[in-house]
């Protein structure tokens, strides 16, 4: 959901080393005590309205629209779908949403202080090879140009500012989020052993001339041996390869936890390489380790890609059915304002909507869909009077606490050129990982709003004792299907291979969770091939 940690800098610092929604809740006082009274609202899906596909209670349609493509869906997939047909000079098509806005994961929520993410808040540099994607950071002035040499020039003030990490370890903060202060020697010999070996995975080509791990994955190597690593737990393949130290693997945990939502007990092997290997750092000459970032997150991404579906979107409509019918594809969809439902004639439909959605909207999915598994992800937005630790390093745009159960929190107002604030706006991000997510995702919704405030307070105070005296108020964002996570088997089973496949030359799907890799990376160059397929 944090999309990607950037490790490098991190990697590189510590060789030195070695070598060397809710509603904002105001605060009460009373006899001097705080208390924060917490509402929760279950944003970033429409659960309830989406809860209406079990049952299908929906009216008849009481009119029809024809048009040539209907997109469903208005994620980064569906919303890149848009800007392909865009590009291709089409313009007569419609996107459907079952939010009140366009997005998805990529959007945010502002308070008086800062805008803030509610999913996925930075994008690493990309690789120099993704041509499609440098294209787009250019037209939004993200990427100001290239200079001689053919590196592109990013804007300044939208890679992050220093200092950009930091890690609570063994009771005070280091520079960089994997642990160095204070390890063995033999600790130390496992991270630079580790690091060497995803140097290599990430250089290496096979016999063909692919990278054995690439973004968009689909240009990564389909060499057998590679690929069985998808067969493998990480932890399985961590330990097979004798990497035993905690501070490793905790630290690996973490990663997995944060671009998967699962950490190393579940997730793949090749997932939990391709964290490491798939970013090949080579977008600047002195490979010069960054993320773009805002405050609002990957939503300025968004905001980028809504022009192009400008006037040409039904938000707060649910797709219920799609069929072919009579050599079209149709589309019931309710109207969740007026409480109607239309029917949506199209010749060809592109259904960016993951696969727990599509299993009640088509036939017999549900028997390879189960196979899809998503982490249940919570997000808490903190103001806070101040953030004093104590500790000799400043805060930063990400903060880690080591071998805490969430994965930190991100300082919204980082990015500010106001460097002073009176309040400060952080973002707390925690994962879901367990075997069973659809369990993890049944729980969430029955726990009471005081279970989330103790939850983020309590993980908070391993590094911040006093994190609750000064929170002024705190807003709850809980996502109950967060993210695609690639449990070991899925990447490259059978499943993925079904749920892709088209239908009558007429339905088409396109996703992230089709990748198996919930990064917007992979959403954006979805959107794109399968346009690219139909036109």
């Amino acid at each position: 959901m944090k999309n990607g940690e950037n490790y490098n800098s991190s990697r590189r610092n510590f060789f030195k080393i070695v070598g060397a929604t809710l509603l904002i809740v105001p605060l009460l006082n009373a006899c001097k005590e705080k208390i924060i009274t917490l509402l929760i609202r279950l944003s970033g899906t429409n659960h309830i309205l989406g809860h209406k596909l079990r049952v299908k209670n929906f009216p008849k349609p009481s009119k029809q629209i024809q048009i040539p493509y209907l997109i469903v869906g208005g994620g980064i997939t569906g919303l890149s779908a848009a800007r392909q047909l865009s590009k291709k000079r089409i313009s007569d098509f419609l996107i459907v949403e079952l939010e009140n806005h366009l997005g998805g994961n990529s959007s945010n929520g502002e308070n008086q202080y800062s805008k803030f993410p509610l999913g996925a808040h930075y994008l690493p540099l990309p690789n120099l090879e993704d041509k499609e994607l440098l294209q787009f950071l250019e037209e939004e002035k993200i990427v100001l140009g290239y200079d001689e040499k053919g590196f592109p020039i990013f804007d300044e003030t939208q890679l992050t500012f220093t200092p950009d990490e930091r890690l609570f370890y063994k009771n005070n903060w280091q520079e960089g989020i994997v642990p160095k202060a204070g390890n063995s020697v033999e600790e130390d010999n496992q991270l630079v052993r580790f690091f060497s070996m995803m140097d290599d995975f990430r250089n290496k080509k096979d016999a063909s001339g692919m990278y054995l791990f690439n973004i968009p994955l689909n240009l990564s190597s389909q060499n057998d041996e590679v690929k069985n690593l998808d067969k493998l737990t990480m932890k399985q393949w961590l330990l097979e390869q004798n990497f035993n130290s905690k501070p490793l693997l905790v630290y690996i945990d973490y990663c997995c936890r944060d671009d998967f939502g699962l950490g190393i007990d579940f997730v793949s092997a090749y997932a939990g390489i391709h964290y490491f290997a798939a970013r090949k750092q080579n977008a600047t000459q002195e490979k010069t380790d960054n993320v773009l970032t805002w405050p609002e997150g990957n939503a300025r991404l968004a905001q980028h890609l809504k022009k192009y579906s400008e006037g040409k979107s039904l938000q707060n409509h649910l797709v219920y059915e799609v069929k072919i019918k009579d050599n079209k594809a149709s589309a019931l969809v309710f109207d969740d304002k007026t409480k109607t439902s239309i029917e949506i004639i199209a010749d060809k439909i592109i259904m960016a909507t993951p696969q727990f959605v599509n299993q009640y909207l088509f036939e017999n999915r549900k028997e390879f869909t189960k196979e899809f598994h998503y982490a249940p992800w919570l997000l808490a937005t903190l103001v806070v009077t101040e953030l004093s630790d104590n500790f000799s390093f400043p805060l930063c745009w990400d903060n880690v606490a080591h071998g805490s159960k969430g994965l930190g929190y991100i300082y919204d107002q980082h990015q500010s050129l106001q460097q002073i604030h009176d309040k400060k706006v952080i973002t707390y991000y925690y994962s879901f990982s367990s075997s069973d997510c659809g369990k993890s995702r049944r729980e969430i919704y029955k726990k009471p709003k005081e279970y989330w405030k103790n939850l983020v307070f309590e993980d908070l105070k391993m590094s911040h004792p006093n994190i609750e005296e000064v929170t002024e108020s705190i807003d709850i964002h809980l996502l109950g299907h967060g993210m695609i996570s690639p449990k070991s088997g899925f990447l490259f089973g059978e499943s993925k291979k079904k749920a892709m496949q088209s239908i009558d030359d007429k339905i088409y799907f396109a996703h992230s969770d089709l990748s198996g890799i919930s990064i917007f990376e992979e959403a954006f160059h979805q959107g794109i091939n399968v346009i690219n397929k139909i036109v």
